[in-house]
């Protein structure tokens, strides 16, 4: 029996194996198997960013794979593909400028971010060059044959249909002669006859865009800066139409015109008068620019270099004379014939000058250096003269036209082309991006084929012959923009480009009078004051020949550079010395 003053108590041990006791293989399986678990804890927690580290990577050597494989196997011609040297030669913008030596970084890296974008820029356009692979083509014969004895027709007939319409003639008697200007996309043509008939035509698909008869007697037609304005010098003055024949301005300053020439990047209208007259007008506002008295009599004989914007003007006494708003005076003179002057054209270069005269004689002029390259004797002189884009000229003799190639680069004995229309030339005019030659004649007007004259590759931004009624109106608005001011028209444009030193060093004279001291002279040096005995008397002197020496030092380097080129240049001058033969080389062995 159970004592009646205490309770039951269970003992905790009661009904409870006890464990075996541990062996120690039975350790040692627990251990690996907590070490695999620590492993697996381990590695997934690295999994989870194990993707986001090594995305990049793998990214990386994909794109290194695609490089180096095409179609599983590996690229024979890695990297980007040569280009001729020549190639970019020909599209070569500067020559390398000189770093500085010490400091300036930004000036530095200026340089070289320059120079990279260059000939990044160089390497593009010499690549680019193969999206233009047209050539101008010229008329060649069969053997023993004159191309100048193949005709028009004949032409016409071997050529493709599109190019064979481009020659054509238009039988207007009745109002000749005619004078005629293409536009500057070449697209256009205007046609002003001498008693009165005015017609501008879309010449390649031969729409009539308007007609109509002044009622006074026409010197000379000339389109404006687009096809829908042009200029017609009539009798009394000077006329302005739209490209409907309405009339929109009568500008009674400019009476008795003969000749007119548009500057297309000044906005400048150039007229030449019977009365020895030569005024500009800008037709972006209407106002007279300038107007000078030549004194040289009628002025018939009028061009512009397209080069500099500069006006040729031919005179009866054999000179011709160039001239620019910016001076009353001609700009030079040049006696080229002995009798008057007939016709004078520039190339797009500004390079040569071709000018025919009353002495029969067709002569080349290099205007860089104003003589005379080549002289040709004419049976009967050249009434009118006119340049391609590509160096063809052509002279009107009567009512024959010759085209001729490489006049200026070798003797000509006979001409490239010939043709003979049904009246007198009274004007001639290449038309541009197009192998054809347009004539303006008594009998009305003439459309010739002339292989190899026309440019081939014509420059979008500036003259695009296919350009919409959108990319039109932006063009016009910015040239508008762009427009050059008539005082930048010089002889020569480079010259806009480069410091007036003469000017630049009187300026800064009056302005160290005006101050009392040179602004721009080299501040003397003054030592830092600095603590702790090392500003004494010896450290400052040490700093301040230190200091001496460096600018000594760049001083020596820059002369011994100037005697080096001095070296250079004189060997170069003993080289060419050298080169030449002597009377006394017959005596050596």
């Amino acid at each position: 029996m159970a004592s009646p003053g205490k309770a039951n108590v269970k003992s905790p041990h009661v009904g409870k194996k006890k464990k075996p006791p541990a062996r120690y293989w039975d350790k040692l399986q627990q251990e690996e198997g907590n070490n695999d678990e620590n492993k697996d804890g381990k590695d997934g927690g690295k999994a989870q960013h194990a993707p986001r580290r090594t995305q990049k990577r793998k990214l990386e050597e994909t794109r290194r794979d695609r490089n180096k494989f095409i179609s599983g196997k590996s690229d024979p011609f890695p990297g980007p593909a040569p280009i001729p040297e020549e190639r970019l030669q020909k599209f070569k913008r500067k020559d390398k400028i000189k770093k500085p030596r010490k400091g300036q970084r930004t000036l530095r890296a200026t340089i070289a971010h320059s120079e990279q974008t260059c000939e990044m820029a160089k390497k593009q356009a010499a690549r680019f060059d193969l999206l233009l692979p047209e050539d101008a083509g010229f008329l060649e014969g069969d053997k023993d044959e004159d191309t100048c004895t193949i005709s028009q027709d004949d032409i016409a007939d071997a050529v493709d249909i599109t190019s064979g319409a481009k020659y054509f003639n238009l039988k207007l008697s009745q109002f000749g002669p005619y004078r005629l200007d293409y536009n500057k996309t070449g697209r256009h043509l205007l046609l002003g006859g001498r008693r009165g008939h005015v017609a501008c035509i879309d010449w390649q698909s031969k729409q009539l865009m308007c007609e109509i008869n002044v009622m006074e007697s026409i010197s000379d037609v000339k389109w404006l800066h687009s096809e829908e304005m042009y200029a017609v010098a009539q009798k009394k003055w000077l006329y302005i139409y739209d490209s409907k024949g309405i009339e929109l301005h009568c500008i009674r300053k400019f009476n008795d015109v003969l000749r007119m020439q548009f500057l297309p990047y000044h906005f400048l209208l150039a007229t030449a008068s019977s009365t020895s007259f030569l005024q500009y007008l800008d037709v972006s506002v209407g106002k007279e620019v300038a107007a000078y008295c030549t004194k040289t009599g009628r002025l018939d004989v009028m061009c512009q270099n397209p080069h500099n914007a500069v006006i040729h003007l031919g005179h009866s006494n054999g000179t011709v004379t160039l001239w620019s708003p910016n001076q009353k005076e001609a700009l030079v003179k040049m006696l080229c014939h002995q009798g008057g002057v007939r016709s004078v054209t520039v190339d797009k270069t500004g390079t040569y000058m071709v000018t025919s005269g009353m002495d029969k004689k067709l002569k080349v002029y290099d205007i860089r250096a104003f003589k005379p390259l080549k002289s040709y004797f004419l049976p009967a002189g050249a009434s009118c003269l006119s340049l391609s884009h590509r160096g063809l000229l052509s002279a009107a003799t009567g009512d024959i036209v010759q085209v001729y190639r490489d006049v200026w680069s070798c003797p000509v004995t006979k001409p490239y082309m010939a043709h003979r229309v049904r009246g007198t030339a009274w004007g001639l005019q290449f038309c541009p991006f197009e192998d054809v030659l347009g004539v303006g004649h008594g009998d009305g007007f003439t459309s010739m084929l002339v292989p190899g004259a026309g440019e081939p590759n014509f420059d979008g931004l500036d003259a695009n012959p296919y350009r919409s009624v959108k990319q039109k109106r932006e063009w016009e608005v910015k040239a508008l923009l762009e427009k050059i001011q008539p005082e930048l028209i010089t002889l020569d444009p480079s010259e806009l480009g480069k410091v007036d030193y003469a000017t630049f060093e009187q300026r800064h004279q009056d302005r160290v009078k005006a101050l009392g001291f040179d602004p721009l002279a080299k501040e003397k040096f003054v030592p830092k004051h600095k603590k702790k005995g090392r500003s004494s008397a010896g450290n400052i002197e040490k700093r301040k020949k230190q200091v001496a020496h460096e600018d000594q030092r760049d001083i020596i380097k820059q002369s011994v550079e100037d005697k080096l080129r001095k070296k250079d240049t004189g060997k170069e001058a003993a080289s060419s010395l050298s080169g030449q033969k002597s009377a006394l080389d017959r005596f050596k062995k």
